[in-house]
């Protein structure tokens, strides 16, 4: 494993990854600490906007051209800019079981199921796991 084709690919990839790391370590720790804590609301706006940073990137990165200059997972961008502020609004507005069902989704497809996707041979993060 090395981050060498991480840290030399060409900006937004590096910031897009990192970000998705962070992500997922946050994410975690809020699904496995308890809930309704101050901590657990600091770590959930923060995880939200590592999510929205996510997202956001991932329209600048275009190797996967299927429709246009994007790819189907730009569809899941998509739905993690509407879901992850309607999933915060749902805490906001004591809406629990939406809240949760929302960011465990989010959680899941959006990040993990998605990060699955990147280990796919000829992808950079596949380079960087398995090597060439």
């Amino acid at each position: 494993m090395s981050l060498g084709p991480l840290l030399t690919a060409p900006p937004p990839i590096p910031w897009h990854a990192f970000a998705a790391f962070a992500a997922l370590a946050i994410g975690g720790a809020q699904l496995a600490l308890p809930k309704g804590t101050t901590r657990h609301r600091v770590l959930g706006y923060a995880w939200a906007a590592l999510m929205l940073g996510v997202a956001v990137s991932s329209f600048w990165i275009q190797q996967i051209r299927l429709i246009g200059p994007f790819s189907p997972i730009h569809i899941l961008s998509i739905l993690v800019v509407v879901t992850a502020p309607l999933a915060v609004w749902y805490a906001h507005t004591h809406k629990v079981a939406a809240h949760r069902s929302a960011m465990i989704k989010l959680y899941l497809f959006a990040l993990i199921g998605a990060g699955i996707f990147t280990l796919v041979p000829g992808r950079i993060m596949h380079t960087v796991v398995f090597g060439q």
